[in-house]
């Protein structure tokens, strides 16, 4: 069906309104009777055809409305789509966060069983690894179970591992010890003399004097009285310098 505009309409009305009437009254009446009926027939037409505006207008006016109302319910649903994509990254971002601090800590925790940690040998302070701390520690445990084959084969490992460690010197004498207790008496004086010649210093090296004195002695070698005057007059403030000098004295 045609649509006609609003002037469209009021036009065709008026036209119709008018053309009629006078078509059926133009004999009945004299020019002035005629004139006065056109002229309300006019104000007739005039009134419907601000009548049919104001109903054009208002249905207008409620279509408009009704789209507005359509837009604004898809503009709200648009906005909720958009909060529920806003949580949705929010929470992934919260995660990931989670996830990166949980990381670092975790990082932050190996990194710091690996830093040096200070420790006292011997009475001095040394700065270690802990995994070199932690194999000497086992070492000495199968030492002190007494295995000492595998306790001599650990501290050999480590002396290899860490040959500048700080409990290098302790190592090598536990593995002359390891092979004194073998009844290994070469073995153990060919490791303790390594104690000598590289940590004169340490507080074993008494101690591994003491214990060359001893294998020599089973060996049945007279080197070993030379050992322990050599001990004495090297380390005379020594527990090891004590027993030399009770061995010699035959006590």
């Amino acid at each position: 069906m045609m649509k006609l505009s609003k002037s469209g309409l009021s036009a065709a009305l008026l036209a119709a309104l008018t053309w009629l009437p006078l078509q059926a009254h133009a004999g009945l009446f004299d020019d002035d009777e005629a004139r006065k009926a056109l002229l309300d027939l006019r104000a007739k037409v005039e009134a419907m055809r601000s009548e049919l505006n104001a109903r054009i207008d208002t249905k207008s006016d409620k279509s408009s409305t009704l789209d507005l109302v359509n837009q604004n319910e898809m503009t709200l649903q648009e906005v909720a789509k958009l909060r529920g994509q806003i949580e949705v990254l929010s929470n992934e971002l919260a995660n990931a966060q989670k996830r990166q601090k949980d990381f670092y800590v975790d990082l932050d925790a190996r990194l710091r069983k690996l830093e040096p940690r200070e420790v006292t040998i011997d009475g001095k302070t040394a700065q270690v690894d802990p995994n070199e701390q932690k194999t000497y520690e086992a070492a000495y445990k199968i030492f002190l179970a007494g295995d000492y084959k595998a306790g001599g084969t650990a501290f050999t490992e480590f002396l290899q591992r860490y040959p500048g460690s700080s409990y290098a010197a302790n190592a090598q004498y536990y593995l002359g010890s390891s092979y004194f207790a073998q009844r290994d008496c070469k073995g153990a004086i060919s490791a303790q003399l390594l104690v000598l010649k590289n940590y004169p210093d340490s507080p074993r090296a008494p101690e591994a004097m003491l214990n060359i004195a001893s294998c020599q002695s089973e060996l049945k070698d007279k080197a070993a009285k030379k050992t322990l005057q050599d001990l004495i007059k090297a380390y005379p403030d020594s527990a090891a310098a004590v027993t030399a000098k009770e061995r010699l004295s035959g006590k």
